[in-house]
């Protein structure tokens, strides 16, 4: 599971890809690895100088949240989530969680003999914080709305992975990565990845999917 990223200037997101730099950009579909709702789930990807865009978009029927705010346990409730593994010889990587109602979970996770934890980052201010916005379909974007689906675009910059290796991209670079998302619409969730070999163990780096950099 490979994608090869497009070049992009940096832009403003608005939550919904309107922007014209996703133009020409492929969506790629998620696979659902555990429960039962069949919802459209997809993301596309973008490289800029100074860090990756992300756009997320997710069918859906009910925004099952209860209005968790920044840093609270967003994945027990409908969230996406991004996992950035920078270098393979090291078991840290970067974790990224964006509810519907636009609350974010940004954190560094260390793994060991599959036990990890993970840290929020020191210095979360200026260029080094994650854009973020989401936009909803069909409803209102509040906790228990009914919708028809909903979207969530974000950035994030290199500065923010400092102290990784392979940080930031050389050009032609690889990264391990992952984009996963929970619904939980029947009250058990319902899991979806990018790179599907991972199952329900989402945190399992070695097998996510790779990006490529451009050159």
């Amino acid at each position: 599971m490979n994608i090869q990223l497009c070049r992009v200037e940096d832009f403003e997101v608005s939550g919904d890809g309107a922007h014209a730099s996703w133009e020409g950009c492929a969506w790629h579909p998620l696979t659902r690895v555990g429960g039962t709702e069949n919802y459209g789930t997809r993301c596309k990807m973008l490289a800029s100088a100074t860090g990756l865009y992300f756009l997320c978009d997710a069918e859906d029927r009910v925004l099952t949240c209860t209005g968790l705010q920044d840093n609270d346990n967003l994945y027990a409730e409908d969230v996406f989530e991004v996992f950035l593994h920078p270098e393979g010889s090291q078991a840290v990587y970067f974790e990224y969680e964006i509810s519907p109602t636009n609350a974010e979970l940004p954190i560094m996770v260390s793994q060991s003999a599959g036990r990890f934890h993970g840290w929020l980052p020191w210095h979360y201010t200026g260029s080094r914080r994650v854009r973020h916005a989401t936009h909803v379909r069909g409803g209102s974007r509040s906790p228990g709305a009914t919708v028809v689906g909903w979207s969530a675009e974000f950035f994030i910059p290199y500065s923010l992975l400092a102290g990784l290796s392979n940080v930031p991209p050389k050009p032609g670079s690889s990264w391990r990565a992952n984009v996963y998302r929970i619904d939980y619409d029947t009250g058990a969730p319902t899991q979806w990845a990018w790179a599907p070999e991972t199952g329900g163990r989402f945190h399992d780096y070695w097998s996510f999917g790779t990006l490529v950099f451009p050159e």
